[in-house]
């Protein structure tokens, strides 16, 4: 657990640099799989520049997961639950920890990062947004992405988003494919889910570049996808496959 904890803290600091323009002030949050049930999860209100070992509070997977499928709930009985779901830890959790349960329940995502970058959230309030990520530009987004985003329709933070990320989740994922490394929530912001800390941090950092090469685009006449053909022989080639284990 303990080493769990220091690596999700320098996960979660290196998310909040000030100059990757990710996060500011108290935006965003980060979890971690402590692979017994439970998961730790950012407190309210921690900048995550700042965080450390104390930021943090473990939760128990279960009531939050089953919440999912339960009556729809109130602030109320959402503080309530988050409360009696707290196993560790004095501060409140952070109120997307449905989110973070939903993710660190998928097969091989073991942390988590949230953020809003300001070059993804100029696209996702965007009009055309959801047609903007439908495809690939260039090879090295396939290589740390994989194939394609879950793309999330706007939901309001917390239960319903979390239910709204698992309708995204399950419309992307197929038996051939395992989890998009990236989630896009629509006016909101961006999650990166994987199996490491340096899993989580270059997808966030080469979905960054693309939000940017998708904005640079216009100024020559617009972005020109690969061909569908094209990505899936770069998300299958064996130098690429290599590739993709040494950067995980």
């Amino acid at each position: 657990m303990h080493h769990v904890l220091e690596d999700l803290v320098s996960m979660t600091r290196a998310l909040g640099e000030p100059g990757a323009d990710y996060v500011i002030l108290g935006e965003g949050n980060t979890s971690a799989s402590a692979g017994d049930g439970t998961f730790l999860v950012k407190g309210s209100g921690v900048q995550l520049r700042e965080a450390g070992t104390d930021s943090f509070v473990r939760v128990d997977a279960r009531p939050i997961l089953a919440a999912l499928d339960g009556p729809e709930l109130d602030d109320v009985a959402i503080g309530a639950l988050l409360r009696a779901a707290t196993v560790e830890g004095s501060r409140s959790p952070s109120i997307e920890t449905f989110l973070h349960a939903l993710c660190l329940d998928l097969d091989g995502i073991r942390f988590v990062g949230h953020t809003h970058p300001t070059a993804a959230l100029a696209l996702l309030c965007g009009r055309r947004s959801r047609e903007l990520f439908a495809g690939a530009l260039f090879p090295d987004q396939v290589v740390v992405l994989g194939t394609t985003f879950a793309y999330v329709p706007y939901a309001d933070p917390g239960l319903p988003l979390a239910r709204a990320v698992r309708q995204a989740l399950q419309e992307t994922r197929s038996p051939e494919r395992p989890a998009p490394r990236i989630v896009l929530m629509e006016n909101h912001g961006v999650l990166a889910l994987g199996a490491s800390p340096r899993e989580v941090l270059a997808a966030t950092a080469m979905l960054v570049k693309y939000c940017r090469v998708l904005a640079g685009t216009f100024a020559a006449g617009g972005p020109r996808l690969l061909d569908p053909a094209q990505v899936e022989r770069i998300d299958r080639r064996p130098d690429e496959l290599a590739r993709r284990r040494r950067l995980s």
